[in-house]
């Protein structure tokens, strides 16, 4: 594995323009390609503490070999390069937002001589138009059917469309003039292609010119008593009327825009986007994507925009394809955030379209309840990929015979158990244990440790940590196992002797940790899982398998062995190890901010003359944190019992000068409603 330090230019050398840059590995591919207003600053971030950066971003740095950077002139032109370079090297290491293969849409083959209307799943090809993505395929066939008396154009495929020209006969379609039949001559290639471009102008939303056409074509055929003409108009403006039904209108009329809302974890970010094209929603799309560093969601919308818009532009560069460019890229983009550079994406955006883009964010109105929709489905998208293979009882199963065979077990590993260690530079060193029966978490089983022996030095030494908590474990595996087979009562169970007191009522199975894992899983490599090894043998305890689960590859290393185990990227086994790990992960942070909130606190309130720790502990459960106490007033905190006006005062003081409450460190950074939920589910610190 490389070391960054060994490829670190420089701080001199390094311009401070703007520019962008690549990180290329040993092998000179590129794995990373980003842009910055200076580029000394934002290189010299990813070298000053490696161990502080997003597990992303730290998994890059040590992955590449060397870095590279072109200096631009202004940031739109780093936009436009890093958009560019992104396309041609599809690095590992940046999200990419590619389009939806999962929702049908309806496209228009414009490359050919007689354009095709046809539903189609797949990547988007140059010279086709796509309107959608729909919900279901059987929605744009209805559809289809519909606007097919109105634009008869050609839908058969090119086999189709080559045999019937060949024998000079229309299919069933042009008999029943739902086709123009330009097959078999009826119409020329420039009179079919009017009809579907005056198709896509239907559906890009210029509708009140085609139905007011259509309405005046009525009423002079009926004026002509032509009346046979004016009842096929009448029922081509029923269809018109029947389609745009379909479609709500949320908006103004002739509002342009796309609505773009975003739902993250620390690992995976969910990008939705509502496509509302003349006052109408026209289509949506949506992303499930792994995050790629420790950005915030400014960040996101700046990646979401230069790569969608730009991919998205691109198709659209053919000669005869200009126009439909403002299709592409709206007049209007509404985000949750402006991103840092809001202006000169903009100017980037308005340059993509030919003509002027606002990026703005919806404050009040019908734009603001769009958005909120907007939102409401990435959360949903996010919290359905979660639950999704989770919750699938066969993908379960084949997890576990993968994770059976992968590392050649006697039986599936019903039970698994994960431990982490979480600290900053060495201080309040925590661990945590997570519980997985049958694939699903087992919350009530959670455990927290305090570690005791870095605690001591004030150094971190992961090895140690997972020794110590694999010792503490298994060895309260031993007690409980011991009590349970004498008849003996369960510590927390009021002191019942009887032989049933050594099992839970609800479950019948024994209390506690009373019986082992069939897997436990170390978060870390060889050195980790040597470590845990080791504790079991010196316990005897040989019925419980080991493995690590290194983050940088995601090897599965087993002790004793020289090369890991090399689980494949898209198997239900490896999801389920990854889901056990990164539970562990983010259950020691969230014990660890619980703590080092703890620590702060008291350090903030010791100063205060005359305050106990009774009134220390009654000030911080009224008001719930420390930062909702700084802004409290006097008259407030002498509400609390037993507080005075002279202790307020002095607290208020105390607090105000203490500005080292909060957050400061990546790397223990998790969602607060999150850790709440589960720390008021199931955290439980171990007592032992």
């Amino acid at each position: 594995m490389p070391d960054p330090a060994t490829y670190r230019p420089p701080t001199g050398s390094i311009p401070t323009q703007p520019g962008v840059y690549k990180f290329r590995d040993p092998h000179g591919r590129v794995v990373y390609v980003g842009k910055a207003k200076s580029l000394r600053s934002r290189l010299n971030s990813y070298f000053a503490d490696v161990a502080s950066l997003h597990p992303r971003t730290r998994q890059m740095v040590t992955t590449a070999g060397s870095v590279e950077w072109t200096v631009v002139g202004t940031e739109v032109e780093a936009l436009q390069l890093e958009y560019n370079w992104i396309k041609e090297f599809d690095p590992r290491f940046n999200v990419r937002y590619r389009d939806d293969k999962t929702y049908p849409v309806l496209a228009v083959t414009l490359n050919e001589e007689y354009p095709r209307l046809f539903v189609y799943r797949g990547p988007r090809r140059r010279g086709v138009r796509y309107f959608g993505p729909y919900s279901h395929a059987w929605a744009i066939r209805e559809t289809l059917d519909l606007l097919l008396r109105v634009f008869p154009a050609r839908t058969c495929s090119a086999g189709v469309f080559k045999r019937h020209n060949q024998i000079g006969r229309p299919c069933l379609l042009g008999y029943i003039d739902k086709c123009s039949a330009p097959c078999v001559g009826r119409v020329s290639a420039e009179q079919h292609r009017r009809i579907v471009l005056d198709f896509c102008d239907f559906l890009s939303g210029r509708t009140d010119k085609l139905v007011r056409e259509l309405e005046i074509r009525m009423q002079r055929a009926s004026d002509d008593l032509d009346f046979e003409s004016a009842a096929r108009l009448r029922d081509d403006l029923g269809a018109l009327r029947k389609a745009l039904e379909k479609q709500a209108v949320v908006l103004g009329d002739g509002t342009d825009a796309d609505v773009v809302a975003f739902a993250a974890d620390e690992l995976e970010v969910s990008v939705q986007v509502f496509h509302v094209r003349g006052g109408r929603v026209r289509g949506q799309r949506g992303w499930v994507v792994e995050l790629s560093g420790d950005g915030d969601t400014a960040d996101l919308v700046e990646e979401f925009a230069t790569q969608f818009y730009g991919e998205q532009a691109a198709l659209t560069d053919e000669p005869g394809l200009q126009a439909d460019k403002g299709s592409v890229v709206p007049r209007e983009v509404l985000v949750p955030v402006l991103p840092h550079n809001a202006d000169e994406l903009q100017r980037w955006l308005s340059g993509l379209r030919g003509s002027a883009v606002s990026l703005r964010v919806p404050q009040r109105g019908d734009m603001k309840a769009l958005a909120d929709t907007v939102e409401r489905n990435a959360k949903e998208a996010l919290a359905q990929h979660k639950l999704k293979r989770a919750g699938d009882l066969t993908s379960r199963s084949a997890a576990l015979q993968g994770i059976q065979d992968a590392l050649d077990l006697d039986e599936a590993p019903l039970r698994i158990e994960c431990i982490d260690i979480s600290h900053v530079q060495g201080t309040d060193v925590v661990a945590s244990l997570v519980v997985f029966e049958d694939g699903l978490p087992r919350k009530s089983d959670y455990r927290h440790y305090a570690i005791r022996e870095a605690a001591g030095d004030g150094r971190s030494d992961d090895v140690a940590s997972i020794a110590e908590v694999t010792r503490r474990r298994f060895l309260r595996h031993a007690h409980d196992a011991a009590r349970a087979s004498a008849g003996m009562p369960d510590d927390t169970n009021g002191g019942d002797l009887s032989p049933a007191a050594a099992l839970d009522p609800a479950t019948g199975r024994p209390r506690r940790f009373a019986y082992p894992p069939n897997l436990f899983v170390v978060d870390g490599g060889r050195p980790q899982v040597t470590a845990a090894a080791a504790v079991l043998d010196e316990l005897g305890i040989t019925d419980v398998a080991v493995v690590g689960l290194a983050k940088r590859l995601e090897e599965v290393w087993v002790p004793g062995d020289e090369d890991p185990v090399i689980l494949p990227r898209t198997s239900d086994a490896l999801y389920l190890l990854q889901r056990v790990r990164d539970e562990a992960h983010r259950f020691a942070i969230t014990f660890h901010r619980s703590k080092r909130s703890r620590r702060m606190t008291a350090s903030a309130l010791d100063s205060v003359k005359g305050l106990g720790e009774t009134r220390r502990t009654a000030l911080v459960t009224h008001f719930g944190s420390v930062a909702k106490l700084r802004e409290a007033t006097v008259e407030e905190i002498i509400a609390v019992p037993g507080v005075g006006i002279a202790t307020a005062r002095s607290v208020l003081a105390a607090l105000n000068e203490d500005t080292t409450v909060g957050e400061t460190d990546d790397s223990v950074r998790v969602g607060d409603d999150e850790a709440g939920s589960v720390t008021a589910e199931s955290g439980r610190a171990d007592v032992e």
